[in-house]
């Protein structure tokens, strides 16, 4: 018969709440109370309940964490940062992933509303889920907005403006621009920045403005790789001298782009990236790009969900320009 917690108080001298105290790693129990129990509980081999523990608190000690593409670099950062906080809390974190898919994102959160989680951290595919879904446990959204929800952010809109006045800055005039799809709103915001700096150019010194050309694709390498040569396969007195992008992803696609074209980054091209993953400061000419401080955001959200307080509507963290080497005055006014 396996032992029961009330072998372990009463082999440990002590009552069944104080067991359960340790258990749950409530600070008032004493030091060496707790030492008694953990060494009773390894003597005798008891082993806790998990599941009938849980369904009496109506949560676990399970953090759910939904993302929408694990192959991401940021979320594969965003999700070891939520593990790292959230296990120095005694939680641990199931990670699903949607695909950018609203019916498996529905899908998964259904599955982990099932596990009892102590609150969601979710990175929303669509707004669909607004009709209670999220509500049934406490849930903070990063990254992108969903109706009902504390949201925990960069300010994106702030990241494409210091992207565009970087290169502004360096002299470039004929500016290009990788979007993301135009359905998020992150898209919208870091291409609205860019945009926003561009026409304060225009408003200030309009003989030194030149319409930037903006095209639109997904955040990954592919896209960045496609549309960097479909900016760059034009006339050289046409053809961008500088391009910044929406993600990182696409930044390190258009240096592959650049590299088959023969052109030398940042002699004959500059780039400005966006998001500060690991991979920016490997490849060469390192990549110059706009950070999210991914630390913070996982920090902020795990205590949004995990605070005796709700989290505030919306945090917005400041982006930061991160100069290295893929960018340099132009070769040519």
């Amino acid at each position: 018969m396996n032992p029961t917690i009330k072998d372990v108080a009463q082999r440990a001298g002590v009552s069944v709440g104080t067991v359960s105290r340790v258990l749950a790693k409530n600070k008032t129990v004493s030091e060496d109370i707790r030492a008694k129990v953990e060494a009773t509980i390894d003597a005798i081999g008891y082993r806790p309940n998990i599941l009938g523990r849980s369904l009496r608190l109506a949560k676990t000690d399970i953090i759910g964490l939904v993302v929408p593409d694990i192959t991401n670099p940021f979320f594969a950062e965003l999700a070891k940062q939520v593990e790292m906080l959230a296990s120095a809390e005694g939680y641990s974190v199931l990670l699903a992933n949607t695909h950018d898919d609203p019916d498996a994102e529905k899908q998964q959160i259904e599955t982990l509303l099932g596990r009892l989680p102590a609150g969601l951290i979710l990175v929303p595919v669509s707004n669909s889920l607004a009709d209670g879904l999220a509500s049934r446990t406490r849930t903070v959204t990063v990254d992108r907005p969903l109706s009902g929800h504390a949201l925990v952010s960069v300010d994106n809109r702030q990241g494409g403006y210091l992207a565009a006045d970087h290169l502004l800055s360096l002299g470039h005039r004929r500016l290009g621009y990788i979007s993301g799809p135009g359905t998020t709103e992150v898209s919208g915001e870091r291409r609205g920045g860019f945009v926003q700096r561009l026409e304060e150019l225009r408003k200030s010194h309009p003989g030194d403005y030149v319409p930037p050309q903006i095209v639109e694709g997904h955040f990954d390498y592919r896209s960045g790789e496609e549309l960097g040569k479909q900016l760059l396969t034009q006339p050289v007195a046409s053809r961008p001298t500088a391009i910044a992008t929406a993600s990182d992803q696409q930044a390190i696609g258009l240096l592959r782009a650049a590299d088959d074209m023969g052109l030398r980054v940042p002699n004959d091209l500059s780039i400005v990236g966006f998001d500060d993953i690991p991979l920016a400061s490997l490849v060469l000419p390192r990549l110059t790009t706009i950070r999210q401080p991914i630390d913070e955001i996982a920090r902020l959200a795990l205590e949004g969900v995990l605070g005796s307080h709700a989290l505030q509507e919306e945090y917005k963290l400041q982006p930061m320009l991160m100069k290295r080497g893929s960018c340099a005055a132009p070769s040519t006014p």
